[in-house]
C-alpha cells in the first residue's frame, strides 16, 4: 500500500500554488548621521552666540537666520530621521526635536515676533524657558551616551536658563552670558562631532568620546 504524502496533492487539471518570493533581506547599512546633526548644531549654535554674548554687533543677527532655517534646521530634522532608521532613539529624538527648534526660531524671526503683543520678553522667556526644561532630560538621558554628549547637554541646558532669564527680565548680563555658554556649547558639539566622524574614518578611536552606556 502507498503511504500517504506529507503534502496534500492539487487536483487533477489544477496547477499547484506558486510559493510567494520574499524580498532578500538588505544588506545596507547606513552611516551614522550623529556627526552631521552635531555638526549643524554647533554651527548654528556658534553663530547665535557670537550675537548673544555681544561679541558681534547685533544687528547683524539676521545673518543667522539662512544658516537656522537650512543647517540647523533642515539638515538637523534630516539627521533626526535618519536616527530612527539606526534605531537610536536618543540621536532621533534629539536631532530631530533641535532641527525643529532652529526652524521654529526662524520661523519666529521672519514671520511672527513682530505680531507678539503684551510683553514680549515674556513670551520669548515661555520658549526659552520650554527648551530647557526638553534639554533638561535629554541631559538625563544623555548619562548613558558618552562624556562628550552629555557635556553638550549639560551646558546646553545652562545657556537656555541664561537666555530665558534674560529675556524674561530684560536682564542683558544674563544674556550675554547665555552667550557664552553657547560658545562652549557648539565648541563641546563641534568637538564630538569631530571626533565621531574621525574615528569612523580611521576606523579606530583617535579622539576619545568617553562612552559612558550601562554601569
Amino acid at each position: 500500500m502507498e503511504a500517504a504524502s506529507i503534502h496534500p496533492r492539487p487536483a487533477q487539471g489544477v496547477s499547484p500554488p506558486v510559493a510567494e518570493e520574499r524580498p532578500a533581506a538588505s544588506s545596507w547599512t547606513p552611516a551614522n548621521p550623529a556627526p552631521l546633526g552635531l555638526a549643524a548644531f554647533a554651527m548654528t549654535t556658534f553663530v547665535l552666540s557670537m550675537f548673544n554674548s555681544n561679541l558681534v554687533d547685533e544687528r547683524g543677527v539676521p545673518v543667522v537666520l539662512g544658516l537656522a532655517l537650512v543647517y540647523g534646521g533642515i539638515v538637523q530634522l534630516l539627521a533626526g530621521m535618519w536616527e530612527f532608521r539606526t534605531g537610536n532613539t536618543f540621536g532621533a529624538v534629539a536631532f530631530s526635536s533641535f532641527g525643529a527648534f532652529w526652524i521654529s526660531f526662524w520661523a519666529l524671526e521672519v514671520f511672527y515676533a513682530k505680531s507678539i503683543g503684551g510683553n514680549v520678553g515674556h513670551a520669548v522667556g515661555v520658549y526659552l524657558w520650554a527648551w530647557a526644561i526638553f534639554t533638561a532630560y535629554m541631559m538625563v538621558a544623555a548619562m548613558r551616551v558618552s562624556g562628550a554628549v552629555l557635556l553638550v547637554f549639560v551646558l546646553l541646558t545652562v545657556t537656555f536658563i541664561l537666555l530665558a532669564i534674560g529675556a524674561v527680565g530684560a536682564h542683558k548680563t544674563a544674556t550675554h552670558w547665555g552667550g557664552y555658554i553657547g560658545l562652549a556649547t557648539a565648541a563641546a558639539a563641534w568637538y564630538a562631532s569631530f571626533a565621531v566622524v574621525t574615528n569612523s574614518t580611521f576606523k579606530r578611536t583617535v579622539l576619545p568620546v568617553m562612552p559612558l552606556g550601562d554601569r
